[in-house]
């Protein structure tokens, strides 16, 4: 077995181990979801099975959208069929479960292409991720101005604080956006860092995407963002927060905006998750044990049970570690 089949080998089965050994923590560990939240607060059977039948088909759409996009991006790089890209990307949701804010979720794509086509892959792949942030940035700070205008009660001293995160999101959502939508400007920022210097040639990549792509690419993340919201107000209606339906989904974006700007991993995300549900919603009238296990089951269902069928599809797929005519 060469040395390239080895490591992988070993990258693949460190993943299904890692990814094993964190689930069972966070589900069913003595501190998992299933020990802390007391069988009181579960509504009857037949209406979860409703509820988490219409999230899960949510969870599907999500995913798909983001394959379809992953696709597109890599048209560039390697023509790949949607049903290849699906399950490239959710085997990568296993690699992102052990990387901060699930960013090595690229990682795991990349395996599925061709061994020369991964450098570029990854390229190509972070302006599906840019993009993605710049629409967590834009609805998080839609949400939270609109909280503001409407006085809404926050989890911080109202004034300042408030403009101040607004301003703050402004500033990174346009500096984001202008990246994303000049990649030639990120590709040199990216080859100013010593470390990339040498993948100059893989980069050009960047510059390859066409300007409708892009477009396309930021309004598929936007109907992502759409599906895990609607997803969350679900959950939280759905398993009795108390929280009102305009509440709902003003304050869903701000969650999900402070959550993705405070570096969390592993062991940590869903912590940071359900810490910033509650310290958000509780304000505006809802239970935090309700909003704590909508915060569990939206993770599970969204991250762990995809994690878990990733980590078998990065075990079990034949991935190449030549190039063709090696």
């Amino acid at each position: 077995m060469s040395l390239g089949r080895t490591l992988l080998m070993v990258f693949r089965w460190g993943i299904f181990l890692l990814a094993c050994v964190f689930l069972y923590t966070r589900l069913a560990g003595p501190k998992g979801i299933v020990a802390s939240v007391g069988s009181d607060l579960w509504p009857s059977a037949s209406y979860l099975l409703v509820l988490f039948t219409m999230v899960g088909l949510l969870m599907l759409v999500n995913w798909l959208l983001e394959a379809y996009k992953w696709r597109i991006l890599m048209r560039p790089v390697e023509q790949i069929g949607i049903k290849r890209a699906f399950v490239a990307t959710i085997a990568g949701t296993s690699v992102g479960l052990v990387t901060i804010n699930r960013t090595g979720e690229f990682l795991g794509r990349v395996l599925f292409l061709s061994p020369e086509n991964r450098v570029r892959g990854s390229f190509a792949t972070a302006l599906g991720g840019i993009a993605q942030f710049v629409i967590t940035l834009v609805f998080g700070g839609i949400g939270l101005l609109a909280l503001i205008v409407f006085a809404y009660p926050l989890p911080w001293p109202s004034g300042w604080l408030s403009w101040m995160l607004g301003s703050l999101t402004t500033l990174i959502t346009i500096v984001a956006l202008a990246l994303y939508l000049q990649p030639a400007l990120f590709r040199q920022m990216l080859l100013s860092l010593p470390v990339l210097k040498r993948l100059e040639r893989a980069s050009q990549v960047l510059g390859q995407q066409d300007h409708n792509v892009l477009l396309l690419v930021l309004v598929l993340s936007g109907a992502r963002y759409a599906v895990f919201g609607v997803q969350f107000v679900l959950l939280l209606k759905g398993l009795g927060s108390g929280l009102s339906l305009p509440a709902a989904v003003l304050a869903v974006p701000v969650i999900y905006l402070i959550a993705t700007l405070i570096p969390s991993v592993m062991l940590t995300e869903l912590g940071v998750r359900g810490s910033v549900a509650v310290a958000v919603l509780v304000p505006l009238g809802a239970q935090a044990p309700a909003v704590l296990l909508a915060t569990t089951c939206l993770w599970t269902i969204n991250v762990a049970l995809p994690a878990i069928a990733g980590s078998v599809i990065l075990l079990m797929a034949r991935i190449r570690t030549k190039q063709a005519g090696v």
